[in-house]
């Protein structure tokens, strides 16, 4: 259970990450809060868990979005 304590350490400290590459390392690190997560969700299948995955998952697009960047036509 190591890994939902670091998921909601990480929860809470998503404002901290102010540089582009703070950024890219939080979206690293989201993406293997994930599919740690994801395999705990396989063997409990506790809804809990999914709900965490649903807002790291949102975190991480966010950091995406604002990673790419604005696109100029």
């Amino acid at each position: 259970m190591d890994l939902l304590k670091s998921a909601a350490e990480f929860e809470e400290n998503v404002s901290s990450f102010k540089s582009r590459d703070e950024r890219i390392k939080a979206s690293h690190t989201a993406k293997e809060l994930v599919l740690g997560l994801n395999e705990i969700y396989k063997e409990s299948k506790n809804p809990e868990i999914m709900e965490i995955m649903k807002r790291i998952t949102a975190i991480k697009q966010k950091f995406e979005k604002r990673l790419k960047g604005r696109l100029t036509s």
